[in-house]
């Protein structure tokens, strides 16, 4: 998946919905007990797949298939494990209204007792096509999980929206999808449109939209946006093959507004990418960008598209935000490494056997790098900014105290392992690391390279040699993109190809060691140090909420606090926690006087030579009490300084190609 933040933290927000895992991933030995293995053969028919996408008032998504069958038992899935996501967030509690039929007669179904994603049909003799329909339910509020339906825009994911026969490979399924929307709305999505018409469906105006014919793979693969105010804006030159676009949506035609400077930016974002893989890997590419403070947040990527949800100060705040900004070009760096390039244990043939996520350093780490690196390149943010990221993140995992007992490579496994809650102590029990404290590895490897070759090569050079490889298996120009699988041997072979060097024992290292400088030894590399300030970043920090900014006393007191004085994060070990403190407790008054950032900031101030420690009244639930903590640090914020005398590598490595 991708979080920028973890896109708009999962960024997003990043942001999808969690399911429930009340059953826990379904071995293959389970699965093996009831249902058919897939197989690489041709589906036997076309599946045709309706969703009206209608009714926004109630927020659900009506679904509607006739899939070509044979007389007896015929085994349905529900897409679980879903690309992207790195786990089974798949969420079959929200279909209902399941019916099954053939010629206008009901057939029964019956759910799998082991695998509550499968639905096994008994087709009577002479049948040769079962209709199915049900009813996708979305959220109606976040309180229930991501919103992707509102009074103005959508955002469909397929795998919600259908079934599929077990027994197959995704790539071997072929669906012929049909849309409906309200009449005055536009969709944007990588699919291939066949046919599109306003007419009168059971009495109701509305558009329908059909598309090509396209593989199950490629469908899931090719989520839709589509609202009320929209704006494509292409970011090629006419003519270009395999051209860019970017697709706004938004909650009203304000906040899809661009000076031509912002929109020029994401259009040397796509040059910048060109000059660093140096090929695409896509027929086209839809940048589906939702300015919403009503739809969910998200980034999720794809391979000739990707889902993008900021919020309304998107265009708006351009000065400030940083995160959001690096949202679009680590989706797209994706479509390279992630979706073309796949590790081999992440790769599978269907949506219901279980992902495995070893190389997610690579598959999201790398990724992270390159999208705050072209960010920086194409101007979307400033190399300030960049430096200030690169910061933020120095600081985080050179203090996070889960790094003494967890390493690296164990976090790759947290999306199989990620229960439906928050985590209440994130530095102790550590969550999808694998993807900032990755950049420090590759920003050390880069600079190894820089090293070993006289400033010759760098990991722009490692890019082109292992994303920008053409694939020879492609048969025409419309022809299906299938994923080129690697592994851990592949990404050494080619980064000794660059220059030699033992980078399976520097990766191992920085994998599977607990403790250590979090691979700072990149920064020093070239030619920076993490230190600290005593004044805040002037930047908008990417973890900032919608609607709700937090006071940061993360490497001071420990903490960080909202609005309301609630304490939404403690370090482990830190000296908030030494004192009793814990997230969700409300601070209510410093030193006897009601809570305010400020106060707090003053009385953090004022107690440098131990005179005056902190005084705190605190609300537990309904108790309340008072809390002391003599901490003597003084305010302290994340920054980074030149080593005086080294050379200086990371503005050469930020700058535009």
């Amino acid at each position: 998946m991708s979080l920028v933040a973890l896109r708009v933290r999962h960024w997003i927000g990043v942001l999808l919905c969690i399911s429930a895992l009340a059953f826990g991933a379904v071995s293959t030995q389970a699965q093996g007990a009831n249902l058919p293995a897939p197989r690489d053969a041709d589906y036997p028919g076309t599946i045709r797949l309706t969703v009206d996408a209608t009714d926004l008032d109630r927020r659900i998504f009506q679904v509607q298939q006739s899939i070509p069958v044979a007389p007896g038992r015929v085994t349905l899935l529900y897409p679980r494990w879903l690309p992207g996501t790195h786990g089974p967030y798949g969420d079959v509690s929200r279909m209902a209204g399941l019916m099954v039929s053939a010629g206008g007669k009901p057939i029964d179904w019956k759910r799998d007792t082991l695998d509550p994603y499968a639905f096994h049909v008994d087709v009577p003799t002479g049948v040769r096509s079962i209709d199915v329909r049900f009813q996708a339910l979305t959220p109606l509020a976040e309180s229930a999980g991501r919103v992707v339906i509102t009074p103005e825009m959508f955002n469909l994911q397929w795998n919600i929206a259908l079934l599929y026969p077990a027994g197959y490979y995704a790539s071997r399924i072929p669906f012929a999808a049909q849309l409906r929307l309200p009449a005055d709305w536009e969709p944007g999505t990588a699919l291939r449109v066949q046919a599109a018409n306003v007419t009168t469906v059971d009495g109701r105006r509305m558009k329908v939209v059909e598309y090509q014919s396209a593989s199950l793979e490629t469908l899931v693969d090719s989520p839709v946006f589509a609202g009320r105010h929209v704006k494509r804006v292409a970011l090629d030159a006419p003519g270009t093959a395999r051209p860019v676009q970017l697709f706004m949506m938004g909650d009203d035609p304000a906040v899809i507004e661009a000076s031509a400077e912002q929109i020029e930016a994401h259009r040397k974002l796509v040059q910048q990418a060109d000059k660093l893989f140096g090929s695409r890997h896509f027929r086209q590419y839809e940048f589906l960008l939702a300015v919403s403070d009503r739809l969910g947040g998200i980034g999720l990527e794809h391979h000739e598209s990707s889902e993008n949800g900021v919020r309304t100060d998107y265009f708006k705040d351009w000065a400030r935000g940083v995160g959001s900004r690096e949202l679009l070009p680590h989706e797209y760096v994706h479509s390279w490494n992630g979706k073309y390039r796949r590790p081999a244990d992440l790769f599978t043939p269907n949506f219901n056997l279980p992902m495995q996520n070893s190389l997610l350093w690579l598959y999201e780490g790398q990724t992270q790098f390159w999208g705050r690196i072209l960010a920086a390149r194409s101007g979307l943010t400033s190399t300030e900014q960049a430096i200030d990221q690169f910061a933020r993140v120095a600081a985080s995992y050179e203090t996070r105290a889960g790094r003494t007992w967890r390493n690296l490579q164990d976090t790759t496994n947290e999306g199989t392992i990620r229960a439906a809650r928050d985590k209440q102590w994130r530095d102790w029990e550590r969550s999808a690391d694998y993807y900032d404290e990755a950049t420090l590895i590759w920003l050390e490897v880069d600079m190894i390279l820089r090293e070993k070759t006289g400033g010759a090569k760098s990991m722009d050079d490692f890019a082109r040699a292992f994303f920008g490889v053409e694939d020879t298996r492609r048969t025409g120009p419309n022809a299906e993109i299938r994923a080129l699988t690697y592994t851990f041997d592949d990404v050494i072979n080619t980064l000794n190809g660059i220059a030699a060097h033992d980078w399976r024992g520097l990766l191992r290292e920085r994998m599977d060691a607990r403790g250590g400088n979090a691979a700072l030894d990149g920064l020093k590399r070239a030619g920076w140090r993490l230190t600290w300030s005593t004044e805040p970043s002037k930047f908008v920090p990417p973890w900032a909420r919608r609607g709700q900014q937090e006071a940061d006393f993360a490497y001071s007191l420990g903490l960080m606090v909202n609005n309301e004085g609630r304490i939404t994060s403690v370090a482990w070990d830190s000296p908030a926690f030494k004192a009793g403190l814990a997230p969700q407790m409300q601070i209510m008054a410093v030193a006897d006087r009601s809570y305010s950032a400020e106060r707090l900031t003053t009385a953090v101030k004022g107690n440098t030579e131990g005179k005056a420690p902190i005084e705190l009244i605190v609300k537990d639930a309904d108790a309340w009490k008072r809390v002391r903590i003599d901490y003597r640090g003084g305010l302290r914020f994340p920054k980074l300084e030149r080593i005086e005398g080294a050379q200086e590598r990371l503005g050469t490595l930020l700058g535009a190609r």
